[in-house]
């Protein structure tokens, strides 16, 4: 059974949606949806990368958030509703060098009417686990500007 409040997206609408943003100036790309999990990737390339050539932590945490805030507007009331996140983490457990792409899984740990808990885990091009980190969302209701503003980014994206 979907825990999506709307099932009618694909890896494409997402994308679409997220020109523009950080999202797709890191490289993220969704690339896979699921009834409880989605999936993303990201270049581990000049824009994600510290001075030794690794992959930056900061950019896995900002892999991390992008899927868990997609999951959970995913998760609500498009139209009436947002999700902002209000902590983070990320626990940091290998290194990717350059050149190779990292893959992350969102999944919910809880869905409530008020807060969101979603675990991020990103792994390499070998599969081996690089980063597993956990994010919490804040449901909000939407002004009607923000309202206003996501109809523009759905209409944008094809909905």
């Amino acid at each position: 059974m979907s825990i999506w409040h709307n099932e009618e997206f694909t890896s494409e609408t997402l994308n679409t949606m997220g020109q523009q943003t950080m999202t797709a100036q890191l490289g993220i790309q969704f690339t896979e949806t699921g009834e409880d999990y989605l999936k993303a990737t990201m270049p581990v390339d000049e824009r994600t990368i510290q001075p030794m050539g690794l992959l930056h932590g900061g950019a896995s945490v900002s892999l991390a958030e992008s899927m868990g805030s997609v999951a959970g507007t995913l998760c609500v009331d498009w139209q009436k509703q947002g999700v902002v996140g209000v902590e983070v983490n990320a626990n940091h457990l290998r290194s990717v060098i350059s050149g190779q792409t990292v893959t992350g899984t969102v999944k919910p740990l809880h869905i409530g009417r008020q807060t969101q808990v979603w675990e991020i885990k990103i792994h390499d091009d070998s599969d081996r686990l690089c980063c597993v980190s956990r994010i919490t969302l804040s449901v909000i209701n939407l002004s009607q500007a923000q309202q206003a503003h996501a109809r523009q980014k759905q209409e944008e994206a094809g909905r």
